[in-house]
């Protein structure tokens, strides 16, 4: 049962407990399948001298997939494994039997978690949703075998291609928690008090500032609405720049819609302290200035409190905010808060992506592009698509190797190796190839 109105039949679900082990950074490796091997075969059956090319292509390569769960919270389970590598796929076979495509490689992190290349910091993706997903490693192509090399004028071409290598890339996670409701305040305002009022959260909760290490999220129910509910460890003045693990828990705020504001009643000046936390917020993010604040001078039963009271209306009100007296101790007006707080949010738009969290659409590389530098006493070819077509032919073919040549000169390599000065004889180093020049 749960009467309308009240704050009641309260509980906090496994989902949603962070423990100590709460981690929102993590650096992870992710590699995906190379392409399996296309062959060079032939059919062999009786009374067919002639049989022709039958050799199959190679399967695809497994992709790498992140995926958004909400049966997840912290990324501490990447502390322990760090990199992923997907399958590769299938070499092809005879009579044109195509290798096995492996199966993808998805990999599971918790709702909130925004994606970046660890390299460049480029944005990646933002898996704000449960099931949502992003391909970060296209698995490798399968290399063709020789039946599609054959043509009028070549019926038994003794040429294939290896399987496509697959992509291998850093990524950096980031967790931002996702709560309707983030409390904020400086240490010691009493955030942890509310939210295991309120919630059936258990922080820890003493009377020194920074008792709080991690943010702790907590589930209340309002007029049969769900609220998730995050006490935002307490900000100093600096935090901004990274004062008191400022960076570590600020950008936990830009997820939440509502924030409520709590101001220490017992302090010295309440006044200034909203203004500070306020300031550090504009300072971090301007977004968090826009968010709508409810504002709440907690331990409002103490006589400091009371004193304090008439100037922290006078100016709050003055700034637009909604300000409350509140007693997380002994639950004074706490019920009336989330009341509050639970209308606000059903008035509340659906909240967007903000402009930090778009991708960064940049021209396509030219896969054609390439250079020539010296190294030692050879001439090293630097450029995706020869590298990789590299990568992909059968050396010990002399059909692939004129191929492979043919790529060179198509592509402006081989005029370009002979403008730099190379001779017969020479070295030239393509990826992890070292080959022998002959014009």
């Amino acid at each position: 049962m749960r009467r309308k109105g009240c704050i009641v039949d309260i509980y906090f679900p496994a989902r949603y407990s962070l423990g100590a082990m709460f981690v929102d950074e993590a650096e992870i490796v992710v590699k995906s399948g190379n392409g399996g091997d296309g062959v060079v075969a032939f059919r062999r059956e009786k009374y067919v001298p002639f049989g022709g090319p039958a050799g199959g292509d190679g399967g695809n390569g497994g992709d790498v997939i992140l995926s958004a769960t909400k049966h997840l919270n912290t990324l501490a389970s990447f502390q322990h494994k760090s990199q992923f590598a997907a399958q590769n796929g299938g070499s092809g076979g005879t009579n044109n039997k195509t290798g096995r495509t492996s199966d993808n490689l998805k990999i599971e992190v918790p709702v909130g978690t925004i994606v970046r290349d660890a390299l460049t910091g480029e944005f990646i993706a933002d898996l704000s949703a449960p099931d949502q997903s992003v391909v970060v490693a296209p698995g490798g192509r399968g290399g063709r075998g020789n039946t599609r090399f054959k043509s009028a004028t070549n019926q038994a071409p003794r040429v294939a291609e290896r399987g496509e290598p697959g992509i291998e890339r850093s990524l950096k996670l980031e967790l931002r928690v996702l709560a309707d409701i983030g409390i904020v305040g400086v240490p010691n305002a009493g955030k942890s008090t509310l939210l295991s009022v309120v919630t059936a959260a258990k922080p820890k909760i003493a009377n020194y500032p920074f008792t709080t290490l991690t943010p702790n999220l907590g589930v209340a129910y309002v007029d049969d609405q769900e609220y998730v509910l995050a006490d935002i460890p307490g900000l100093v003045e600096g935090a901004h720049q990274g004062v008191g693990l400022g960076h570590s828990f600020l950008r936990h705020i830009q997820r939440t819609r509502l924030l409520v504001h709590l101001l220490d009643g017992a302090g010295e000046d309440p006044v200034a302290d909203f203004v500070q936390i306020n300031t550090e917020l504009a300072l971090f993010d301007e977004e968090l200035t826009r968010k709508p604040q409810i504002v709440a001078l907690n331990k409002i039963e103490l006589p400091s409190a009371k004193e304090h009271w008439p100037k922290v209306e006078k100016f709050i009100e003055e700034h637009g905010h909604l300000v409350m007296g509140i007693s997380a101790a002994t639950h004074q007006g706490v019920q009336d808060l989330m009341l509050h707080a639970a209308r606000m949010l059903a008035a509340l738009p659906e909240p967007v992506a903000s402009s930090e969290e778009v991708p960064v659409f940049r021209p396509r590389e030219d896969e054609e592009e390439f250079r020539i530098v010296h190294e030692n006493d050879a001439y090293r070819v630097i450029g995706s698509r020869i590298e990789r077509a590299a990568a992909m032919t059968y050396w010990e073919y002399d059909e692939a190797i004129v191929r492979f040549h043919r790529i060179l000169e198509a592509l402006g390599i081989a005029k370009a190796l002979r403008d730099a000065g190379v001779q017969p004889g020479d070295t030239v180093l393509i990826g992890t190839y070292e080959l022998e020049w002959q014009d």
